[in-house]
């Protein structure tokens, strides 16, 4: 009887609570974001439990900086016109370093189904697409201290980059969307391949060709004229042309900002929409 006594309270003030949350908190696009931040900041709190995982995944892309941008500035072999081949690299670098974070978020969502956590977000009235959009900012956050990282180290290596807030900012906000299109891309696959082993073996296989069929590491004007068509429809040349465009410190017109961010964010929204309408499909 005490039990009972104590414990109807505690659903009382629970439903009271929520009857005092306002309507569009409860539903609509503020519930939708609600839910989204949630998953978001569930995937976020694991990175304070494990900060050797972004350590090491600040060595390569710092090792792109120190040794193959230092050598290419010295030689310079790559055209890039008035602007240093390390301050031209760092955006590129940076962008690298995004995508190589998110190519592989696809392998949680398949260790998350076997310890049945995927179960439970499907049984849970939380629309699918929250879910993949929450998946994707979770990956953004991990992106995040590497782009400072980065940022930071070209700097101290002599590159010429903003130091403009604004536009530091807007380097962020880049990093956050190109992690959330490629992490989709990475939850796409695994709801298709359903296997750890053949989500990254396929990563792997992507990683490189998404790299260097890009402006990363060299303007697309000197690729071969097949190669250039690849990289006009390649989402990562478009991330690190608005990287490129915030990050340099001789940058006069942001007009190119607009169709860069444009197509990231259309290539976005098309991957979270697939993704939302495959997410069920891990569990099957």
């Amino acid at each position: 009887m005490k039990l009972q006594e104590h414990a109807e309270p505690r659903a009382d003030s629970a439903n009271s609570a929520s009857i005092a949350l306002p309507s569009a908190y409860r539903s609509g696009p503020f519930a939708f974001a609600r839910k989204a931040w949630v998953i978001a900041e569930w995937e976020a709190r694991k990175i304070r439990h494990d900060f050797t995982d972004l350590i090491t995944r600040a060595v390569q892309p710092l090792l792109w900086l120190l040794v193959f941008g230092e050598t290419f500035t010295r030689i310079r072999a790559i055209p890039t016109g008035n602007v240093s081949y390390l301050s031209f690299l760092a955006p590129g670098i940076l962008a690298q370093s995004v995508l190589f974070i998110s190519i592989f978020a696809g392998i949680a969502i398949i260790w998350e189904r076997d310890l049945g956590v995927i179960h439970k977000f499907l049984a849970s009235p939380t629309p699918r697409v929250s879910l993949v959009v929450g998946k994707g900012l979770a990956s953004g956050i991990r992106a995040l201290p590497q782009a400072v990282v980065i940022y930071i180290v070209a700097l101290l290596l002599g590159a010429h980059l903003q130091t403009n807030p604004l536009c530091i900012l807007g380097v962020l906000v880049m990093a956050v969307l190109g992690a959330a299109c490629f992490s989709t891309f990475s939850l796409i696959i695994a709801c298709l391949l359903k296997t750890r082993d053949r989500v990254m073996g396929i990563g792997q296989v992507l990683t490189m060709p998404l790299f260097f069929a890009s402006n990363a590491i060299y303007p697309i004007s000197i690729m071969p004229d097949w190669l250039q068509l690849i990289a006009k429809v390649n989402p990562l040349t478009y991330m690190v042309g608005a990287l490129r465009t915030l990050m340099l410190a001789t940058t006069t017109d942001y007009s190119s900002l607009f169709l860069d961010f444009g197509v990231l964010l259309g290539a976005t929204i098309v991957l979270v929409a697939i993704g939302a309408a495959l997410y069920p499909r891990i569990v099957q």
